[in-house]
């Protein structure tokens, strides 16, 4: 799935809530948010829970503003990703951030729906409990792909049977157009939105839904769910995480920090290894297969030059029969992830274990040392025997979109690039180098994102930071 970019920052809760104002309405009643210092203003909107019955039961979401320091020339609405992460929490941790940009625009943010108290927001939340659950294995056979929809059937009704309503209406989709509802409250004028991480797939769907409301769009480190044939991109995201394994080969093959004396044939023989036999990691009490591996090794290949040593000399030990320090650094022992409510709305899932077969066997052409390591061909595999249909699958963008920008460090600037391309005239910013996201980590990168908000000021293509 995608990263969690989420703070862990508390949220206060105001002391006197005014009545949620309609989404019919065109102003929001801001007061200022309890336990401000950074003169943070809140708004409580009410919206549909299900858009396609506007008169029927609705939900609250919670509005976060920093108002503009200079005269506002208009509003950036921004979504931090997760799916989940709370809006006004990160922007309240990390206001500085939108310094610049707010010399000219108000900063506004939103706890989007279903991702309450737990993930520290206060919109409207599914009554849940967000179970953290093993990364699926490849079903052996279809007797094994069977017991893996019963599984993971069963991990979602945890989530559903609280409120199955609610459960059905997670999609980026419907956070789609609760950003529509708040561009309106907010006094209408095109849209200017930036997503970061999984966000981005809120502002793919916005752009499908309402293309001509759309003023300005970045996209930062995200996903790319406009294509029209979803196998076609868990391929190319296979295609770029082999690059990134290749990185770490070739450095190794170029310096004295490493140990390997051949680090891909190295890397093969201990896949092959663990395809016979799981590979013992003592000091965790865990052992690895073949596709733990590749899972856990890609995760530090793809984090560049700071872990290509504690890798390669990782590598050597799980050659020696020891492959603890590929152990995950916190958490569980094993690869890992969250009930994926919004995911399992947005992607969709095998029909059977012949179609997930074919897939994998494509990916270790494209992919031969990660296969399909951190693709949607193993992260959708949670999603199969969910009871509730893709309702968001992937679509690619409309015609009409203004220039959209892109962003984001290795791996995620090409998925990037292959959602904003669609869009004529539309920049990628690139970072050669490992990271999440790039508005919150490089100035040269947000310098060209805040031009780009106020003046609509593309960058020049090829435009690497």
């Amino acid at each position: 799935m995608i990263t969690r970019w989420v703070s862990g920052a508390a949220l206060a809760v105001a002391a006197t809530v005014p009545t949620a104002v309609s989404a019919h309405t065109a102003t929001l009643e801001w007061w200022p948010c309890s336990g401000e210092k950074i003169a943070m203003e809140c708004a409580d909107l009410a919206v549909p829970l299900d858009w396609a019955r506007p008169g029927g039961r609705t939900i609250t979401l919670r509005i976060g503003r920093l108002p503009a320091t200079g005269v506002a020339e208009g509003s950036v609405l921004v979504a931090y990703g997760g799916p989940g992460g709370p809006g006004i929490a990160t922007t309240r941790a990390h206001p500085e951030i939108w310094a610049n940009l707010r010399a000219r625009m108000d900063v506004v943010t939103w706890d989007t729906r279903g991702y309450g108290e737990q993930f520290g927001g206060r919109s409207d939340g599914l009554p849940c409990v967000w179970t953290r659950v093993p990364y699926p294995k490849v079903p052996a056979d279809d007797a094994d792909f069977g017991r893996l929809a019963d599984t993971n059937r069963g991990y979602a009704q945890a989530c559903r049977h609280g409120d199955p309503e609610f459960f059905a209406h997670l999609s980026s989709a419907d956070q789609a157009r609760d950003m529509e509802a708040i561009r309106r409250a907010l006094g209408g004028g095109g849209l200017n939105f930036y997503g970061a991480s999984y966000a981005g797939l809120y502002g793919q769907a916005y752009a499908r839904l309402f293309p001509g409301r759309v003023r300005t769009m970045v996209l930062d480190g995200t996903a790319n769910h406009s294509d029209a044939d979803w196998l076609r991109e868990v391929g190319e995201s296979a295609r770029d995480n082999q690059a990134a394994m290749r990185r770490f080969f070739d450095w190794c093959g170029g310096t004295d920090m490493c140990p390997l004396d051949d680090a891909a044939h190295d890397w093969r023989k201990l896949v092959a290894k663990a395809e016979r036999e799981p590979v013992a990691a003592r000091r965790v009490e865990a052992s690895y297969d073949a596709q733990d591996l590749r899972s856990l090794a890609l995760g530090l290949a793809r984090q560049g030059e700071a872990q290509w040593p504690v890798l390669g000399q990782a590598i050597q030990d799980a050659l020696k029969g020891d492959a603890s320090d590929l152990a995950p650094r916190r958490g569980a022992r094993y690869p890992d992830l969250s009930t994926p409510v919004t995911e399992c709305l947005d992607w969709p899932r095998f029909r059977d274990r012949a179609e997930l077969a074919a897939t994998l066997t494509r990916l270790r052409r494209i992919a031969p040392d990660t296969e399909s390591a951190f693709t949607l061909a193993t992260g959708t595999l949670a999603c199969v025997g969910w009871p509730v249909p893709a309702t968001n699958p992937p679509k690619p963008l409309p015609g009409g979109l203004p220039p959209l920008l892109g962003a984001g460090a290795w791996v995620e600037s090409d998925a990037t690039a292959r959602v904003v391309r669609q869009a004529p005239g539309s920049v990628t910013i690139r970072h050669e180098g490992p990271g999440h996201t790039l508005y919150p980590f490089n100035p040269c990168a947000r310098a060209h994102i805040d031009s780009y908000l106020t003046d609509r000021t593309m960058p020049p293509p090829d435009t690497v930071c």
